[in-house]
């Protein structure tokens, strides 16, 4: 070894923080990593404490602005990009993150309606969502009413009562896949001074842009094409309303609501290839959905990019795209046994809820039990099919075979 390679040998005394225990120097270490590492994914920052330099930097700091980190259930620096990340995604001024699809529609619930107040829910919305408004909301004294799934303007306006407060909007609706006229419903309701929110999970914030249509709120299930794993569970809420977004984010505040910077990071991480992965999806449910319509043993596919789909028309004028997700009607004389053993008889596609990952799924649904009395004309089967990436070809195939169990 040369003298230059001698090790250094410091001839200063040990410091009072040297001298201090191996347990205190463990916590306190004096060490900080330089500044100016950059990479493709940013870090990722867990915290529930959040340190700051003085007492009086602590009491500047305004836990509802991102120009500061105050508690990590407010935000750190992984939330927060990821936050700004889906408001550009979105079209909008502000976005919050939520624990889950589900957590996002009842926040903004919660933020917006008190005692008294009265929403309009589509009648094939998402069942936990109209779920939380019949057991919960009611509970608390908070109405709804149902309207149809194509209703028109005119149909929403005769809904809306002095106490309505907001309006629920789906696209495409849950199972059934109808695609309302959202820029009628939407104007309908900002005519009477009604708040409107939309899922729009289904869009991801590339088939369709909801505040361009004259929606106040955008919600997403992040669950389904933003991670892209199948691995994920987070929601989010969108506005470009400062008033309205102050009010949400105090709801999240006091509702205690946040995610994980592991979670977050996912996220991220799956929009660098969210496109790519959307068009994906696109074709090759639209190659399937194709194929589906001229099987014997299928009444209709409800798919909103294909003509005959429920509300056909509004997705081609509205959207850009369609997703990977889409419906299959089954003819009356098939038995539901029959429907669900064609389920169990495929191999690519699993049993599973959710969707938007890379695994093809099917899920057998009763809509009759679903809908309300009288508002649904199939008495067929239903199986929703989600389309993962695999191959269309080997996914036709598969489905192909699984028809054999529905021979008529």
């Amino acid at each position: 070894m040369s003298s230059q390679e001698q090790p250094r040998l410091d001839q200063n005394p040990p410091s009072a923080s040297q001298m201090q225990h191996l347990a205190t120097r463990l916590q306190h270490h004096p060490y900080q990593p330089p500044e100016g590492f950059s990479a493709v994914e940013p870090g990722v920052h867990h915290a529930s404490t959040v340190l700051f330099a003085n007492v009086a930097a602590m009491r500047a700091r305004d836990w509802r602005s991102k120009a500061g980190y105050t508690y990590g259930l407010h935000g750190t620096p992984t939330t927060f990009l990821l936050e700004e990340r889906l408001a550009s995604l979105d079209g909008a001024r502000h976005c919050l993150l939520c624990p889950s699809g589900l957590s996002a529609i009842t926040l903004i619930d919660q933020a917006l309606l008190v005692q008294g107040d009265h929403i309009l829910l589509p009648a094939n919305a998402y069942g936990p969502g109209r779920e939380f408004a019949e057991r919960l909301l009611a509970g608390w004294g908070i109405t709804h009413s149902l309207y149809g799934p194509l209703a028109t303007a005119e149909q929403l306006d005769a809904l809306i009562t002095p106490a309505t407060r907001l309006i629920w909007l789906e696209a495409p609706g849950s199972v059934t896949m109808e695609m309302p006229d959202l820029r009628g419903l939407a104007a309908a309701a900002k005519a009477r001074g009604v708040r409107t929110a939309i899922d729009a999970t289904w869009a991801a914030g590339i088939a369709l842009q909801p505040f361009d249509l004259g929606i106040d709120i955008v919600m997403q299930a992040l669950t389904k094409y933003q991670s892209g794993g199948a691995d994920v569970l987070m929601g989010s809420v969108s506005t470009r309303d400062d008033t309205l977004h102050e009010a949400l984010l105090f709801a999240h505040m006091r509702l205690g609501l946040g995610v994980c910077g592991d979670d977050a990071a996912k996220v991220l991480r799956g929009l660098h290839s969210l496109p790519l992965r959307y068009h994906a999806h696109d074709a090759a449910a639209r190659r399937i959905a194709t194929w589906l319509q001229a099987q014997p043993q299928v009444a209709q596919v409800l798919h909103p990019a294909l003509p005959g789909s429920p509300g056909h028309a509004f997705w081609a004028r509205d959207c850009s795209a369609a997703a990977g997700l889409f419906s299959v009607v089954f003819r009356d004389e098939i038995e539901a046994a029959q429907v669900d053993a064609f389920v169990e008889a495929l191999h690519l596609f699993k049993i599973g809820y959710s969707w938007g990952g890379p695994v093809s799924l099917a899920v057998p649904y009763d809509v009759q039990a679903m809908r309300p009395a009288g508002r649904w004309p199939h008495k067929g089967g239903l199986v929703r099919l989600a389309i993962g990436l695999e191959d269309a070809g080997d996914l036709i195939a598969d489905l192909k075979q699984a028809m054999q169990r529905l021979l008529i």
